[in-house]
């Protein structure tokens, strides 16, 4: 083995340590360059989270529409003639939905109405009296009456001087005084008959004549109103969410089937159901939130507006096996706000804020 000099070692450790040096100094360049690159360096504190609503409860719930859902049917037997609406339309208070077939009230409406107005007819004229030429005829005969007479009394005058003075017959004057006597009779009964045409009608005429108008007014409404019961409209403000009977089909109250289902959707709210144990954690004017698996993170707020008087029965039903379906609930309906993008009937998680 060659043995180096002292003088060629240190010569040697000189390199070797200039190079290590160099090695360091590249090395803490790169490192450098690499932190400048590619590391954000924090100015200022991170910001603290913002902390969500308290929830203090949260219970199953169901989807409603601003009003109750009502099922409408017909006010009498019938077959459904036409169908007026479909499934979605807004129709308001009174619009006509369907018609039924009733040809048989509409027939005895026309008869009321005819009876009524023969009836009417009957009144006015005996409120009028008798037509201008009976009366013309009666005054004729008056007048025709009296100039009997007239030439009767004149005959018997004539008559009775003869037979004072005994120039005619007993038999003559007593056939003068009895051609009197008969004149006098039909003049007085012309009259009669002249003073009952010109004369007005009886009270009691008129009061029958007013109670067989009345009776035939009320046999007119009667007609009607069955008439109108083959109207189908509508109960209240909303949309026609069903359409449950079609034309040709028959409506019968035996055991009546509805033939629309409406309800006003113009917003919604909500129907949660919440346990014994938790009624005291609610109350009128809580603010609350709902949510749906089928909107994922989005929910919709609303107020609380009514608390049952009453506990019920579970309705809603989450599919949890560990529901409990026992327990006593209290109804709780909440009016939510610009929620009309969930369906009625949607099943969803109500949370009450604190």
């Amino acid at each position: 083995m060659k043995v180096r000099s002292p003088k060629k070692l240190a010569r040697l450790a000189t390199a070797i340590l200039s190079l290590l040096v160099a090695v360091v100094a590249a090395y803490s360049l790169l490192s450098r360059n690499g932190a400048s690159a590619n590391t954000v360096v924090e100015t200022r504190p991170p910001l603290a989270r913002d902390k969500g609503p308290a929830i203090v409860l949260a219970s199953p719930g169901r989807i409603e529409a601003r009003s109750d859902l009502v099922n409408v049917g017909a006010a009498t037997d019938g077959l459904i003639r036409s169908i007026r609406v479909t499934e979605g339309q807004v129709v308001k208070r009174g619009a006509v939905l369907a018609e039924l077939a009733c040809d048989d009230l509409q027939s005895a409406l026309l008869v009321a109405t005819a009876n009524r107005d023969s009836l009417k007819e009957a009144r006015l004229r005996l409120q009028r009296g008798s037509r201008p030429e009976e009366r013309e005829a009666a005054a004729q005969k008056t007048a025709g009456a009296k100039a009997v007479l007239d030439q009767a009394a004149a005959q018997l005058a004539r008559i009775s001087k003869l037979y004072a003075a005994q120039e005619v017959s007993r038999q003559t004057f007593e056939e003068a005084r009895r051609d009197q006597e008969v004149a006098q009779a039909q003049y007085q009964q012309a009259q009669r008959n002249q003073e009952l045409v010109n004369a007005g009608p009886l009270p009691e005429d008129l009061a029958r004549a007013d109670a067989n108008l009345s009776a035939a007014e009320a046999e007119i409404k009667l007609a009607q109103d069955k008439l109108d019961k083959c109207i189908v409209r509508a109960p209240i403000d909303g949309t026609v969410l069903r359409v449950l009977l079609r034309e040709g089909e028959s409506f019968g109250l035996v055991s009546p089937r509805p033939l629309f289902t409406m309800a006003d959707v113009s917003g919604r709210r909500v129907r949660a159901e919440v346990d014994e144990d938790d009624i005291g954690k609610v109350h009128v004017g809580q603010k609350l939130l709902v949510s749906a698996d089928a909107f994922g993170r989005r929910t919709f707020s609303g107020v609380v507006t009514r608390l049952a008087d009453v506990m019920g029965r579970k309705s809603v039903e989450t599919g949890d096996p560990a529901q409990k379906a026992d327990r006593d609930i209290l109804e709780v309906t909440a009016d939510l706000n610009q929620a009309t993008a969930l369906p009625v009937g949607l099943r969803v998680t109500v949370q009450f804020i604190r």
